[in-house]
């Protein structure tokens, strides 16, 4: 079974507004509104793609309900708990605006709370995925990434970390199955820019040196690259499709990637899957259906390649060029 875990889920209000204008009352063109959160997110692709999975967390007040109400409607099996105080957060995010958002801080989630999700996390074992997605509201105790996953190590779990800097870093030497930061992120880690596949490559295995199995790094409209467990290094540029909406679209990324892996134990197909589900849901209004992933990944399918890393994170990126470039055999 694969569980996600959002600490705090939101409800996103998306908006469009012509002209937008400060200290005036603007008037919305469209708007949407979708249940949010990075964890749900994954948790709604996987359900797209007909994986069965459910979805741990919190929620409060009438949002919390409403929130739970949509994503069941959308076939994810929820086991939040509910929490006395307070609402869960509305997210604005203006459209028209790219990259413009308001988020709300949520409930404060008190010890008692958070020992009731540890108790859920316990009857995780051998086979089960689960997936650690998103910031940790400051209510919580700021390491508690590593706390599930210490309190983990040892059942076989396989845990999937979507998160930034130290929380990230702090969990590697528990070797999670697969991270997924961004370009701009990874080169936060490490103190450069990364803006090319290529400069990438050795900061993802860098990652894997201090603990991860896989390291799946999205770039955007420059594609994605994944250090592999057994050294190959698959890169894809981005496929080609009009950006329409990227919110959700790393965790998509990493719904993809899991369900593929899932689906084949096979990283080429789970790779491939990963930058089609990003894409696809890149390309829509709203997070991918299984069709649209799979009209992507026909696109994307042609453009993987996979090659050993041979050179080390001292050496600059561009130093050398990897040998035995070719295009990898999906399927």
């Amino acid at each position: 079974m694969i569980y996600t875990v959002t600490f705090n889920p939101s409800l996103d209000y998306i908006v469009s507004v012509e002209d937008f204008k400060l200290g005036l009352t603007n008037r919305t063109s469209s708007e949407l509104m979708l249940p949010g959160g990075k964890g749900l997110n994954v948790s709604m692709v996987l359900g797209n793609l007909g994986i069965e999975n459910t979805a741990f967390g919190f929620v409060a007040g009438f949002t919390g309900e409403e929130i739970v109400r949509r994503i069941e409607q959308m076939g994810v099996k929820s086991d939040l708990i509910h929490i006395d105080n307070g609402i869960s957060r509305i997210n604005l995010k203006l459209k028209s605006i790219d990259g413009t958002e308001i988020n709300g801080c949520g409930p404060i989630i008190g010890e008692e709370s958070v020992q009731k999700l540890m108790g859920k996390l316990d009857v995780l074992g051998t086979g089960d995925v689960l997936v650690l997605a998103g910031s940790i509201p400051g209510s919580m105790p700021d390491d508690m990434y590593r706390r599930i996953m210490e309190r983990l190590s040892g059942r076989g779990v396989m845990i999937v970390v979507d998160a930034t800097k130290d929380l990230l870093v702090n969990v590697l030497t528990y070797h999670p199955f697969l991270v997924k930061p961004n370009n701009h992120e990874l080169g936060e880690i490490f103190g450069v820019e990364l803006k090319t596949r290529k400069e990438v490559i050795p900061y993802a295995v860098k990652l894997q040196e201090m603990g991860a199995v896989n390291v799946l790094v999205s770039m955007a409209g420059e594609g994605a690259v994944l250090a592999a467990e057994g050294g190959g290094i698959h890169e894809a540029p981005a496929p080609e499709g009009r950006l329409v909406n990227g919110v959700g679209a790393g965790d998509s990324m990493v719904a993809g990637f899991v369900a593929g892996w899932m689906e084949r134990k096979h990283y080429g197909h789970a790779f491939a899957m990963g930058l089609s589900a990003g894409s696809a849901s890149a390309f829509s209004e709203q997070l991918a259906t299984k069709e649209e992933v799979e009209a992507v990944y026909r696109q994307v399918m042609q453009k993987v390649t996979v090659q050993p890393f041979g050179f080390s994170v001292t050496e600059s990126a561009h130093s050398k060029s990897p040998s035995a470039r070719g295009r990898f055999p999906l399927g």
